[in-house]
């Protein structure tokens, strides 16, 4: 009889991409299935996660999974994007819908709560700059408010991963990640749940807080044996774990794709209002511990500026895979920044960078243009990622995402942080990664690989009098 393969598997649940990942004991994929559900529209006719479909896929490859003569189901964990709450009545079934974070926030009700709440000491309190239905907390304030006839039925509201937790375990509980990401749930001063949800009679409904580490054993009906079910944990947080894991020289990850998150897990200072005012935040770890962050807008900005060099020159819009950097050009950059053209600072984590503002006829190529536009994307990245690089020595940066494989940009960023040396990162599926790393005790006994993300290291240039890393 073929002996099965001990393994777990992680249900990633990104806003486009739903995955199943399967990891065995040395953490390599072994399976791997990603899907896309067509969005639906909630009760007021914006569009929304279709979580019937997603739940159905899921609970379907759970049971598969459980009954496999290959695979040894040791473990389940989750990792889903934030700023998402499932609403349960008194026997688990779902109220409403699972309501998009994009979703438009009423003037007149922000004004409510920003009067009841306090805008400045509450904004630092809970390291949560005021963002509408981007903040949990906001989004069950919106609910309880606007929505009164379905907020009666609610017994418990659950993060998104805890409630697709709940549904293999019937255990209802608030995993720390996710409370502690932007949702003016959580006052980091006083490492508690904030005054106000109680204020509002919200406290009763939220499940009990828990480490992103814990697990609830639930039996395999099939084969008797027990299965470690977690929690779940926010995407952001669950992509640091595998560095924690591997490396313990003080380092900053710098996150990138639509957003270019900054995160300095040596650095647990709370931001300030300045801070909060241009994109700082904080987040907890799975442990609760609080991590300096800085947010921006970049992997956007990106596109449409490339859209509008492709269109001004009239060529595909992915021309910017084949520019190679041209020493001639960058030093042109180089020399405008220290002369002081370019952008010294940002304000906010989607305001753009300064290539917006450039007349495209000043260049004379693609490429040209192309160099200027990833020098301002570098300078303002610079500015934000320094926000999270104070309060303790930093000795590495690992750019991971989109941004890692872009040679121009990374190339650039190692010259204005002379002081650190910068590495592009790459690993197999980090999020669902580090969602399965953190139940690495309750299931698998062999130590965890030291090889699971591979490191290119970027070439730097000691920054001179002249040079663009002195600009801040």
């Amino acid at each position: 009889m073929q002996t099965r393969i001990p393994v777990i598997a992680v249900f990633d649940i990104g806003k486009t991409n739903k995955k199943l990942l399967v990891f065995d004991e040395r953490y390599q994929i072994i399976k791997e299935e990603i899907v896309v559900f067509d969005e639906i529209t909630d009760d007021d006719g914006f569009p929304c996660e279709n979580l019937d479909a997603l739940v159905h896929w899921m609970l379907t490859h759970f049971q598969q999974l459980k009954a496999s003569p290959v695979y040894r189901l040791r473990a389940v964990n989750f990792t889903t994007y934030g700023a998402s709450l499932v609403y349960v009545d008194a026997v688990g079934k779902r109220v409403g819908a699972l309501y998009n974070y994009l979703k438009p926030y009423p003037g007149d009700l922000l004004k409510i709560f920003t009067e009841q709440t306090g805008n400045a000491a509450f904004v630092q309190d809970t390291c949560s700059p005021l963002m509408g239905h981007l903040n949990a907390g906001m989004q069950l304030f919106w609910f309880k408010h606007r929505k009164p006839q379905l907020y009666a039925q609610v017994t418990t509201v659950l993060h998104f991963p805890q409630y697709l937790s709940f549904l293999l375990t019937g255990r209802k509980v608030a995993e720390i990640t996710h409370v502690g990401c932007h949702s003016a749930m959580w006052n980091f001063r006083k490492q508690q749940y904030h005054a106000w949800l109680k204020a509002e009679g919200l406290l009763d409904k939220l499940g009990a807080l828990t480490p992103g580490d814990n697990v609830v054993p639930v039996q395999n009906e099939v084969t008797g044996e027990w299965i470690a079910i977690g929690t779940g944990l926010h995407d952001s947080s669950a992509a640091m774990i595998p560095y924690l894991q591997c490396f313990t020289v003080p380092f900053m990850i710098l996150s990138t794709g639509t957003w270019s998150i900054s995160l300095n897990p040596f650095n647990s200072r709370l931001p300030g209002a300045a801070a909060l005012a241009s994109g700082g935040l904080s987040y907890l770890t799975f442990q609760g511990k609080p991590v300096r962050v800085s947010m921006l807008f970049a992997g956007n900005d990106h596109e449409q500026q490339v859209r509008r060099i492709a269109r001004h020159f009239n060529i595909p819009a992915d021309f910017y895979k084949t520019v190679a950097a041209d020493p001639v050009l960058l030093d042109q950059c180089w020399k405008e920044a220290a002369g002081g053209g370019a952008v010294r600072s940002y304000s906010g984590t989607a305001i753009p960078c300064l290539f917006g503002q450039r007349a495209l006829d000043m260049f004379k190529t693609p490429g040209a243009a192309y160099h200027q536009l990833m020098m301002d994307m570098a300078l303002q990245q610079e500015a934000s990622s320094r926000q999270v690089l104070t309060d303790g020595p930093v000795s590495r940066i690992y750019v991971d995402g989109g941004f890692s494989k872009n040679g121009l940009f990374i190339s650039l960023l190692a010259r204005m942080f002379p002081q650190q040396e910068v590495f592009a990162a790459a690993m197999n599926q980090g999020t669902a990664l580090g969602a399965a790393l953190v139940l690495h005790g309750h299931w698998n006994r062999q130590p965890v690989p030291s090889s699971l993300i591979q490191l290119k290291k970027i070439p730097g240039q000691k920054a001179g009098a002249g040079s663009a890393a002195v600009i801040r």
